[in-house]
């Protein structure tokens, strides 16, 4: 069993028979032979890899400003004799700065013609010149190992078809779909934690197809909680997500009209399921940072514990922090944390995962953990935790990772950023300065873009993003 040091090893037993009678219930067997073929083995032969950050399977990110830009995270991935696919160019500068001043190689960048949303990457890598490179790399090497932001269907059907057109192995890293979605389904997820922990690891939920189950389950939630919400069952960063105070609830037509106005705006598929939830008092989020090893070959990996940096009544996620937590939290967090990554391996789950917890009582006293929400896939916090796992020897150290929008920085280029923030921008060669940028792809029509700041404590950390990068950049 792997776990961070002083984290307490659980008896994984009751959750990995969880996870074989929930595989056996849905048949998951059967659902995961399609993908047989091209599922990824800790003991294949390497390979060049393709990183390929496609996030087209989750709802409504079109609303997320740059949002087709953020494809350009594969690039934090790749290293020599690797590959990575974007429909859109690269940011000016960022090739040399990846290259150059992180030290993270020299991979190779093919730019695909889009088809369909320019978000759909695996999509673009089935057709035109993209293709052919991408089949000539995989048959020169004998194959290739797909390494994908999340394992939708587009990508596993990208997979088979580069297999066959290379007459070579290609093999996915990450879950099939039918597991990716038993992971990031909210409901789907909600019955998974509730056979390994019980229902009293889960935030109070009614989950209904129909309108009016919905509305009664509204209500029947604002009569025992202050807070409401309603979730979509695969949407992420709150974008899926409505919270509504029960004092406003007063009536069957009010529920009807938060309901119908939500279903709207979310462009319900009708007979989808929708989760009604209690809306609890608690500014305490933390997310456990997991990597989940194919089944047989080791066992889940507690890599970290976060402390989420969320905006807004919806609370939507802006970024992270190592968690300042008491022991006990984090404790019961990352033996709640491996007991589910562990029922998820069983099910066939391998690759990057994290889940979203909330804490509510006094942590230094009483208090409760329960899971929110799974998340199948790299994001924003595992993507600067392992970001910085590459590019340090040794423990991470204290920092705050980010995305900042400065309306000012409307036009500017990564060069410009760099040359303000001089000698604060680290350099991997030598382990000095503060400031690591990535996602940078938004900053010139959107003054937007991702940092992390390392600091000598937390507090310095928070210092950074909020006192010392905005005075260096003029702001």
């Amino acid at each position: 069993m792997s776990a961070t040091p002083g984290h307490r090893v659980p008896d994984l037993g009751r959750a990995r028979l969880a996870g074989r009678e929930l595989g056996v219930d849905i048949d998951i067997a059967a659902k995961l032979r399609p993908f047989e073929r091209h599922r990824w083995r800790s003991g294949d032969t390497p390979h060049p890899t393709l990183q390929l950050d496609d996030v087209s399977g989750i709802p409504f990110l079109v609303d997320i400003a740059g949002v087709e830009e953020y494809q350009h995270r594969g690039r934090l991935r790749a290293g020599d004799h690797d590959v990575y696919v974007t429909v859109t160019p690269e940011a000016g500068g960022y090739e040399p700065y990846c290259r150059d001043t992180l030290h993270m190689g020299a991979p190779e960048h093919l730019v695909a013609d889009p088809i369909g949303p320019p978000i759909a990457v695996a999509r673009a890598c089935t057709a035109g010149a993209t293709h052919t490179r991408l089949v000539e790399i995989a048959r020169a090497a004998g194959g290739m190992t797909v390494h994908p932001y999340m394992g939708i269907e587009d990508v596993w059907e990208l997979a088979a078809m580069l297999s066959v057109d290379s007459r070579s192995p290609v093999r996915v890293l990450s879950p099939p779909p039918p597991v990716t979605w038993i992971a990031n389904d909210k409901a789907l997820f909600d019955e998974l934690v509730a056979r390994v922990l019980g229902r009293e690891a889960l935030v109070d939920t009614r989950i209904s197809r129909n309108v009016a189950a919905i509305e009664t389950d509204l209500r029947m939630l604002a009569q025992r909680h202050d807070r409401v919400g309603l979730k979509r069952t695969r949407c992420a960063s709150a974008m899926g997500n409505a919270v509504f105070a029960s004092g406003d609830v007063h009536s069957d037509r009010d529920a009807a009209h938060m309901v119908q106005e939500f279903l709207r705006r979310t462009e319900w598929p009708d007979g989808e399921e929708v989760l009604a939830v209690a809306w609890l008092h608690t500014d305490l989020s933390p997310s456990t940072q997991l990597w989940i090893p194919p089944l047989g070959l080791g066992e889940p990996r507690l890599d970290g514990i976060y402390e989420q940096i969320l905006k807004g009544e919806e609370k939507v996620f802006v970024g992270s922090r190592p968690s300042t937590l008491p022991d006990a939290v984090n404790q019961e967090l990352g033996t709640a944390g491996l007991m589910v990554a562990a029922a998820l391996q069983e099910l066939g789950y391998v690759g990057r995962c994290s889940f979203d917890h909330l804490v509510t009582g006094d942590p230094n006293g009483e208090f409760q953990v329960v899971f929110t929400e799974c998340n199948g896939r790299w994001g924003g916090t595992s993507t600067p935790m392992s970001l910085l796992d590459r590019l340090l020897d040794g423990p991470r150290p204290a920092y705050r990772a980010q995305d900042v929008v400065f309306p000012e920085l409307i036009g500017a280029s990564l060069p410009d950023l760099l040359e303000l923030v001089g000698d604060l921008t680290f350099r991997t060669e030598n382990c000095q300065g503060r400031f690591i940028f990535y996602n940078v792809g938004p900053l010139h029509d959107h003054g937007k873009f991702d940092v992390i700041s390392i600091g000598t404590d937390q507090d310095d950390a928070e210092r950074g993003v909020l006192e010392i990068l905005p005075k260096h950049l003029g702001l």
